[in-house]
């Protein structure tokens, strides 16, 4: 069968969830949308960074894109500074009978005791009166810390304690307003950043922990946050800019999922912009970043997940696998009973865009 796909963004994400599209022989390209006239009119595989045309032109008329009445659109548009529109774009969607799988607003991710009803209901209501579906995923929240730690709780005879650990170098990530102005790199350490009001991380991060503790059986009595920033020693630039001595380079934060007094499932970040920083912090498995499951029980585990790729860094191969973590999920969400689907609710995924490796 032949999925009809719609792209929505092409930015960091988008650009490779496009190439995953062109190169699936089981969906079909029928529209790209993108936010600005710099990319309006541009043949999506010069978008996608290919080197061949497809025949699909990038548009801003939206009416027009849906009227097409695709199977799926693959959302990717920057939401963490405009939320409530991204909100709204997925109602749009949904409410006219198209499914959507998504990166982000990465809440979505599993909703359940994190969102107010504000929030949530509008889309469910959506999803029930165009009877579609939506999956948000990715890498964090993602494969990182659903998939792969439930598939490791599947062994246990006991768990005490589940972690996921995301240990990163950002330097090379390319988003100025999500290093400086959202998660307050190179700012004063004493600037409260977006990220880091009063339960932010919690509404990013929360369904990770409340998932982890419905998928090993968990009701949870309480979901606190805590965090850790440190100043640069010394200065020096990244991708996105200049990192000042003395302004904020490192970052370590918590969300934890409580029971009592016991932490049961925790998602841990840490994020780094030097090698040198922090070196009493969890050092990742590769000099770079890796992904860490942590499992306390019977037996325990440690697992590390690095990423690469041959066409650029760590921060690079993560990009293109939360893409085609959702990409590779359009048959699975269409066919899914409408309403907010989550990793736990999906089969397990095995079938690559690119069949023979190549888009």
């Amino acid at each position: 069968m032949t999925y009809r796909v719609v792209q929505w963004g092409t930015g960091n994400v988008g650009k490779h969830a496009l190439a995953g599209v062109i190169a699936n022989p089981d969906l079909e390209l029928t529209g790209v949308w993108v936010s600005g006239p710099a990319k309006a009119g541009q043949d999506a595989g010069a978008l996608a960074g290919l080197d061949h045309s497809v025949g699909v032109a990038a548009s801003m008329d939206a009416d027009a894109i849906l009227a097409a009445k695709p199977d799926c659109v693959v959302y990717c548009s920057m939401t963490d500074n405009r939320l409530f529109e991204a909100v709204g774009d997925l109602q749009r969607i949904l409410s006219a009978g198209i499914n959507v799988v998504a990166c982000a607003p990465v809440f979505f991710q599993y909703p359940y005791g994190v969102l107010p009803d504000e929030l949530l209901k509008p889309v469910e209501e959506a999803a029930a009166q165009g009877n579609s579906s939506l999956f948000v995923n990715g890498i964090d929240p993602g494969f990182a810390n659903d998939l792969l730690p439930l598939a490791l709780a599947g062994t246990c005879l006991r768990i005490d304690q589940l972690r996921c650990i995301e240990i990163v170098d950002y330097a090379s990530y390319d988003n100025r307003e999500v290093m400086f102005d959202i998660m307050g790199f190179g700012k004063p350490v004493d600037d409260i950043p977006l990220l880091l009001q009063p339960g932010v991380l919690s509404l990013a991060w929360g369904g990770v922990v409340r998932q982890l503790a419905a998928g090993i059986g968990v009701t949870l009595d309480t979901v606190t946050e805590t965090y850790e920033r440190i100043p640069a020693a010394h200065s020096f630039d990244i991708a996105t800019g200049h990192i000042a001595e003395g302004t904020a380079a490192a970052l370590r934060f918590e969300v934890r999922g409580m029971v009592g007094d016991d932490v049961v499932t925790v998602l841990e970040h840490v994020t780094r912009l030097h090698p040198d920083l922090c070196p009493d912090w969890p050092q990742p498995a590769e000099q770079q970043g890796s992904y860490r499951v942590e499992i306390t029980g019977e037996p325990s585990y440690a697992m590390d997940l690095v990423t690469s790729s041959r066409n650029g860094d760590h921060n690079y191969a993560t990009l293109v696998g939360t893409a085609m973590r959702i990409v590779n999920a359009i048959p699975a969400v269409v066919q899914a009973p409408p309403g907010i689907v989550t990793a736990l609710d999906l089969p397990l995924i095995t079938s690559p865009a690119a069949r023979n490796g190549k888009p």
